[in-house]
């Protein structure tokens, strides 16, 4: 069972989580992991993050993307934060969503460090229109003083609205729109990966449109922390310049680039039977009267679970009883309670029925 997963735990462990996107290995796991891997398949170690395993790694996710280059990064945030220094040379404005983790989470970096102005665009939505778009491009320009867009940054999936992605037919109307207008175009793809049996489109299909394209290593591809941003060899070559100026080249990376190389082979076939396997639960509690399940067309590995009646918040005790952990209620009443649960691979720990029975029994069904 656990090969199944690449779960370094062993079959012994049966247990599942809906916490995360990825294993939450602890750090024993994790060290056992790494011994295994150096003992078995041995770890080229690399010097400053470059050569090594962590340029096995960025030539694999540049080949997946359909990208020249690829550059480790130990955080997303130093990720987005380079790509849009890069790109933004046409002005100093950036177009973002207003939901997206570039503006909300990241401290105004790009603001403070490379003095770029962030224009927040669809609150409370995943998803901008070209109209949008292409009315705050003329805008900036048209002021009294012109202040040009330079680059146009789209998170997909998002998380602050439920893990659900940008709307792919929009997405191509503003990525050719900003080739027209020669505006940089780049792709906060954390969760890319993991959106592919949700929407049927590949990431390399998403990354063509985008000049660059950020990659997470530790939400799904379990490494401890990482980054890979991709884009093509001219703007990326000397960007381990930056990267140390910035405070990221770390002495060693292998830790990382190691544990997300084992985890990245074949981890689009494993996520998609994750997918289905999650879809046929929510699917039998629909058919229970207590039960809500929330999910948008545009939904990926994020549900919300509504449950009715007054013992609703003591859910997730009476899981873990059981194996399966899930967060604690978003909120609760007398009336009920409201979860969020994140698919992931520890599903696949125990056959589907199985799962669907523990729920049950925790809901009182059974």
């Amino acid at each position: 069972m656990a090969a199944q997963g690449k779960d370094p735990q062993g079959a012994e462990d049966d247990g599942i989580h809906f916490r995360s996107d990825g294993l939450a290995l602890s750090s024993a796991e994790y060290a056992r992991l790494l011994a295994r891997l150096a003992e078995t398949d041995g770890i080229a170690m690399d010097e400053f993050s470059r050569d090594g395993v962590v340029t096995q790694l960025e030539e694999r996710i540049a080949a997946m993307l359909g990208k020249e280059a690829a550059v480790f990064l130990p955080s997303g945030t130093l990720a987005n934060h380079l790509a849009l220094r890069l790109l933004a040379r046409r002005g100093c404005r950036v177009l973002v969503q207003r939901e997206s983790h570039i503006y909300n989470d990241a401290g105004d970096c790009v603001q403070e460090l490379s003095g770029l102005t962030l224009i927040p665009l669809a609150p409370a939505r995943a998803t901008f229109g070209l109209a949008e778009a292409a009315a705050e491009v003329a805008r900036a320009e048209e002021g009294r003083v012109a202040t040009p867009v330079g680059a146009i940054s789209i998170e997909s999936p998002v998380r602050r609205v439920v893990g659900e992605v940008f709307d792919f037919t929009e997405m191509q109307r503003i990525a050719a729109f900003a080739r027209e207008q020669g505006i940089g175009l780049h792709l906060d793809g954390a969760r890319l990966f993991l959106a592919h049996p949700y929407t049927g489109i590949a990431p390399q299909t998403y990354a063509a449109l985008f000049d660059t394209v950020y990659v997470s290593l530790y939400k799904y591809f379990n490494a401890g922390s990482g980054a890979v941003l991709a884009g093509p060899r001219h703007l990326l070559e000397n960007l381990y310049h930056q990267r140390r100026m910035f405070g990221g080249g770390l002495r060693q990376a292998w830790p990382y680039a190691a544990v997300a190389l084992h985890y990245l082979d074949g981890f689009g076939e494993r996520f998609a039977r994750a997918a289905e396997a999650a879809d046929n639960l929510f699917g039998a509690l629909r058919k229970h009267g207590r039960c809500e399940i929330v999910r948008s067309a545009a939904a990926t590995n994020v549900t919300r679970l509504r449950i009715r009646g007054g013992d609703a918040a003591g859910l997730p005790e009476r899981l873990l009883e059981r194996g399966i952990a899930i967060r604690s209620p978003l909120h609760a009443s007398g009336e009920g309670a409201e979860f969020e649960l994140f698919t992931n691979e520890t599903i696949l720990r125990r056959p589907a029925a199985e799962t669907i029975k523990i729920f049950f029994k925790a809901l009182g069904f059974v």
